[in-house]
Protein backbone atom coordinates (compact mmCIF):
# COMPACT_ATOMS: atom_id res chain seq x y z
CA UNK A 1 0.00 0.00 0.00
CA UNK A 2 1.28 3.51 -0.69
CA UNK A 3 0.20 7.04 0.10
CA UNK A 4 -1.50 8.67 -2.92
CA UNK A 5 -0.11 12.08 -1.94
CA UNK A 6 3.43 10.75 -2.39
CA UNK A 7 4.42 11.02 1.27
CA UNK A 8 7.38 8.80 2.11
CA UNK A 9 6.53 6.02 4.53
CA UNK A 10 8.07 6.23 7.98
CA UNK A 11 9.00 3.65 10.54
CA UNK A 12 5.89 4.64 12.50
CA UNK A 13 3.83 3.62 9.43
CA UNK A 14 5.59 0.27 9.46
CA UNK A 15 4.89 -0.22 13.17
CA UNK A 16 1.18 0.42 12.62
CA UNK A 17 0.82 -2.54 10.24
CA UNK A 18 -1.44 -5.24 11.72
CA UNK A 19 0.08 -8.42 13.13
CA UNK A 20 0.34 -11.24 10.65
CA UNK A 21 1.80 -9.10 7.87
CA UNK A 22 5.42 -8.57 6.89
CA UNK A 23 6.05 -4.86 6.33
CA UNK A 24 8.94 -3.24 4.52
CA UNK A 25 9.77 0.26 3.31
CA UNK A 26 11.17 0.15 -0.21
CA UNK A 27 11.97 3.46 -1.92
CA UNK A 28 9.78 5.30 0.56
CA UNK A 29 6.75 3.07 -0.05
CA UNK A 30 5.26 0.87 2.63
CA UNK A 31 4.98 -2.66 1.22
CA UNK A 32 2.99 -5.29 3.10
CA UNK A 33 2.65 -8.98 2.43
CA UNK A 34 1.07 -11.89 4.21
CA UNK A 35 3.40 -14.03 6.30
CA UNK A 36 5.01 -16.69 4.11
CA UNK A 37 2.94 -19.77 3.26
CA UNK A 38 4.09 -23.17 4.49
CA UNK A 39 6.16 -24.14 1.40
CA UNK A 40 8.07 -20.84 1.58
CA UNK A 41 8.60 -21.15 5.35
CA UNK A 42 9.74 -24.76 4.96
CA UNK A 43 12.28 -23.80 2.29
CA UNK A 44 13.76 -20.98 4.39
CA UNK A 45 13.81 -23.17 7.50
CA UNK A 46 15.66 -25.93 5.68
CA UNK A 47 18.16 -23.46 4.24
CA UNK A 48 18.75 -22.07 7.72
CA UNK A 49 19.36 -25.57 9.07
CA UNK A 50 21.75 -26.47 6.23
CA UNK A 51 23.71 -23.21 6.49
CA UNK A 52 23.56 -22.78 10.26
CA UNK A 53 25.54 -25.91 11.11
CA UNK A 54 28.67 -25.28 9.06
CA UNK A 55 28.67 -21.49 8.81
CA UNK A 56 27.15 -20.34 12.11
CA UNK A 57 28.05 -23.19 14.47
CA UNK A 58 31.17 -24.41 12.68
CA UNK A 59 29.95 -28.04 12.48
CA UNK A 60 31.79 -29.45 9.45
CA UNK A 61 32.40 -25.98 8.06
CA UNK A 62 34.28 -22.74 8.58
CA UNK A 63 32.05 -21.15 11.25
CA UNK A 64 32.50 -17.46 11.89
CA UNK A 65 29.06 -16.27 10.77
CA UNK A 66 25.80 -15.15 12.36
CA UNK A 67 23.00 -16.58 10.18
CA UNK A 68 19.56 -15.18 11.07
CA UNK A 69 15.98 -15.76 9.91
CA UNK A 70 14.01 -12.70 8.83
CA UNK A 71 16.18 -9.93 10.28
CA UNK A 72 14.85 -6.39 9.90
CA UNK A 73 17.47 -4.51 7.90
CA UNK A 74 17.57 -0.73 8.25
CA UNK A 75 19.48 0.49 5.20
CA UNK A 76 20.64 3.93 4.15
CA UNK A 77 18.02 5.93 2.34
CA UNK A 78 15.31 4.91 4.82
CA UNK A 79 14.79 1.43 3.40
CA UNK A 80 13.59 -1.19 5.87
CA UNK A 81 13.78 -4.70 4.44
CA UNK A 82 13.07 -8.13 5.87
CA UNK A 83 15.17 -10.78 4.15
CA UNK A 84 14.36 -14.46 4.48
CA UNK A 85 17.89 -15.16 5.71
CA UNK A 86 20.91 -12.93 6.25
CA UNK A 87 24.42 -13.47 7.48
CA UNK A 88 27.15 -11.36 9.01
CA UNK A 89 30.79 -12.26 9.44
CA UNK A 90 31.32 -12.32 13.19
CA UNK A 91 34.37 -10.08 13.01
CA UNK A 92 32.07 -7.35 11.67
CA UNK A 93 29.38 -7.93 14.32
CA UNK A 94 31.10 -9.60 17.26
CA UNK A 95 28.08 -9.52 19.58
CA UNK A 96 24.60 -10.33 18.46
CA UNK A 97 22.34 -7.42 19.52
CA UNK A 98 19.72 -9.56 21.24
CA UNK A 99 17.69 -6.56 22.42
CA UNK A 100 16.36 -5.60 18.99
CA UNK A 101 15.04 -7.10 15.77
CA UNK A 102 16.53 -4.24 13.71
CA UNK A 103 20.03 -4.24 12.24
CA UNK A 104 21.68 -1.11 10.88
CA UNK A 105 24.91 -2.89 9.99
CA UNK A 106 24.41 -4.25 6.46
CA UNK A 107 24.73 -8.03 6.23
CA UNK A 108 27.51 -9.69 4.28
CA UNK A 109 25.07 -12.10 2.68
CA UNK A 110 21.31 -12.26 2.11
CA UNK A 111 18.95 -14.89 0.76
CA UNK A 112 15.45 -14.38 -0.60
CA UNK A 113 13.36 -17.49 -1.24
CA UNK A 114 11.15 -16.76 -4.21
CA UNK A 115 7.53 -17.81 -4.13
CA UNK A 116 4.64 -16.76 -6.38
CA UNK A 117 3.55 -14.18 -3.81
CA UNK A 118 6.99 -12.65 -3.13
CA UNK A 119 8.89 -12.98 -6.40
CA UNK A 120 7.82 -9.69 -8.01
CA UNK A 121 8.90 -7.58 -5.03
CA UNK A 122 12.03 -9.62 -4.29
CA UNK A 123 13.26 -9.50 -7.91
CA UNK A 124 12.66 -5.78 -8.46
CA UNK A 125 13.23 -2.85 -6.11
CA UNK A 126 14.17 -4.99 -3.10
CA UNK A 127 16.93 -6.71 -5.08
CA UNK A 128 18.30 -3.35 -6.18
CA UNK A 129 18.34 -2.07 -2.60
CA UNK A 130 20.14 -5.18 -1.39
CA UNK A 131 22.64 -5.05 -4.27
CA UNK A 132 23.46 -1.44 -3.41
CA UNK A 133 24.85 -2.63 -0.06
CA UNK A 134 27.90 -4.02 -1.80
CA UNK A 135 28.24 -1.51 -4.67
CA UNK A 136 31.70 -0.04 -4.85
Amino acid sequence: MSDPAGRRATYDDLLSVPDGLVAEIIHGVLITQLRPAAPHALATSRLGIKLGGPFDLGNGGPGGWWILDEPELHLRGGHVLVSDLAGWRRERMPRLPIETAAFELPPDWVCEVLSPRTAATDRADKLLDLASLWAV
